[in-house]
Formats: structure tokens, sequence, C-alpha cells
């Protein structure tokens, strides 16, 4: 796995932004002028996307800028960070569209020009799928934020497509003379939409958060770690390996202890820094800037 590519990441996510701009732009006029809370809703997503993708790429910038007196450990929390805010700002769109559905369906429904809908809808999701693809394919080498921001398009794919399915039903009823069944389909698209969306924040949110708590990496990671310093383990005849590791951002902080006896084939502090080395070398292909601190001790206490 290669180390993501910051400046690639930062156009990628300025594309991810422009795209946002433009999709705010369009649904939130055509949404007004049919007078479709949905659309409105998508709309009102995009702009959202637009000062959090504008977030996304400071933080980039900023994690890219390295350790100082400030940030003695590096400003990788950013990435994590930015990815918090992200989250919860929509789920927070999400929530309140749940909740304005509901209030327009308990006032009877909104009449929508369905078949100005459906082109919207088609558009849209064109569009959304095609940056949700370019997104996906930065984002297999690139940092979390890209990731976060390659499942934001996906799931605006997914909403897009539930707007298409809505509006459909909708032209549909209001073709066979259930004109007054058709007036629910937008609110209620709104909030099925917004609740079945909910949980790519919470995802978000949850994997972030992880990070920005330095607790412990994914199982996977932490299998890759374990698996590289037993290596290193068997291969200079250590009693036992202590491993703690977390990740923020791109950053991979880990600390190993060994315990040497005097079967262990590295006994002097050059032997010590040689087993160093190896490690480093070993952990360099899981693709993060790694923060490494190896420890030795004969007494297993000071490792536990």
């Amino acid at each position: 796995m290669a180390k993501p590519d910051r400046s690639t990441d930062t156009r990628a996510l300025l594309v991810s932004m422009w795209a946002s701009v433009a999709f705010a732009v369009v649904s939130l006029a055509w949404g007004l002028t049919l007078g479709s809370q949905l659309i409105v809703f998508d709309g009102l997503y995009s702009f959202a996307s637009v000062a959090l993708s504008l977030l996304a790429v400071l933080a980039l910038r900023t994690a890219g800028r390295g350790a100082d007196e400030r940030y003695p450990w590096g400003r990788e929390v950013w990435e994590p960070l930015a990815i918090v805010i992200k989250a919860a700002a929509l789920g927070g769109l999400c929530v309140y569209a749940v909740v304005g559905g509901i209030g327009e369906l308990l006032r009877g429904g909104r009449e929508v020009a369905a078949g100005w809908a459906v082109l919207y809808a088609v558009l849209a999701t064109a569009a959304a799928l095609a940056v949700s693809l370019y997104l996906r394919r930065r984002a297999r080498h690139g940092s979390d934020l890209l990731r976060a921001e390659a499942a934001e398009w996906t799931g605006d794919t997914l909403l897009s497509l539930g707007v298409l399915g809505g509006f459909l039903l909708s032209l549909v009823l209001s073709h066979t003379g259930q004109a007054d069944l058709a007036r629910y389909v937008d609110p209620a698209m709104v909030a099925l939409i917004s609740l079945a969306f909910l949980r790519v924040p919470f995802r978000l949110l949850g994997e972030a958060a992880r990070e920005v708590l330095t607790m412990s990496p994914s199982a996977e990671l932490r299998r890759e770690v374990g698996s590289r310093v037993d290596e290193v383990r068997l291969g200079y005849g250590f009693a036992e390996s202590f491993v703690r590791c977390s990740k923020v951002g791109g950053r991979l902080d880990v600390e190993v202890d060994f315990v040497v006896d005097d079967a262990s084939r590295a006994q002097t502090v050059r032997q010590f820094d040689e087993v160093r080395e190896d490690l480093s070398e070993r952990l360099k292909p899981l693709g993060y800037a790694t923060s490494m601190s190896v420890g030795f001790t004969a007494d297993r206490k000071w490792a536990l």
C-alpha cells in the first residue's frame, strides 16, 4: 500500500467541492421552483458538503505540515477531527429532514410537478454516480478524508436513486387518477431516505472518533502490525513481545516491547538498533507514516 499523495488527495477534494457547489445551486433552484421538499433537501445536503469539503482540504493541508513545538507528535489528528465534524453535520441535516418530512406528511403532503422532478432525478443520479466513481478510484490509495468523501458521494448517489424512484412512483400515481396519494410521495421519500442515509454519517463518526480518542485501530490493521512484530521476535529469538498501536489520520503509532533472554540473538545497543531498523522496514508497506517506539527488557513486568 502506497502512502497517500496529499497533493493528489487535495485535487480530488477540490473536484468534490466544486461538484457540490454545482449540485447545490441546481438542486435548490430546481427544488424551490417545483416546490419539492425532497429536491431542496438534496440541495441543502450538497450545500453543506461544500463547506465540509473545504474543511477537509484545510485539514489535509494542516496535517501535511508535520510536527513542531506546538504539535510534537504531528498534526494528523486534524484529519479524523474533520471527519467527525463532517459526520455530525450531515447527521444533523438528515435528522432535520426526517422531522420536516414527517411534518409535511401530517399537513397533507405536497403537490409536485412529477415530470420535471423525474428529469432532475435522472440528471442528479448520473452526475452523482460519475463523481462517486472518480473519488472511489482516487481513494484506493488516498487518505481517510478522501475515503470519507467518496463514501459521502456514494450515499448521495443512493439518495438520488431514491429520489428517482419516488418521483417515478409519483408520476405513475398522477397518471392513474390517484393524485391525492401522489401528494404524499415527496415528504414520505424525504423521511425514508434521510433515515436510511443516517447510517453513513454514523459509520464515519464511529471510525473517526476512535482515532481522535487514540483507540486501537481496526482488527485487520492490528493483525498486520502484530504479524510483522512476530516475524521480528522469531527472527531474533526474543522470549515475548508486547504491542500497542493506534492510527491517527495517516500516522500509525506503534509501541513494541521485546523481552530479551540469554537465547536472544540481540543483546547490545547496536544490535537493538538493528532490530528497530528491521521492524521499521517491515512496517513501511502498510502505507502509513509510522511513529515507532521499541523497548527491550529482561524483566517482562516492564513490558506489561
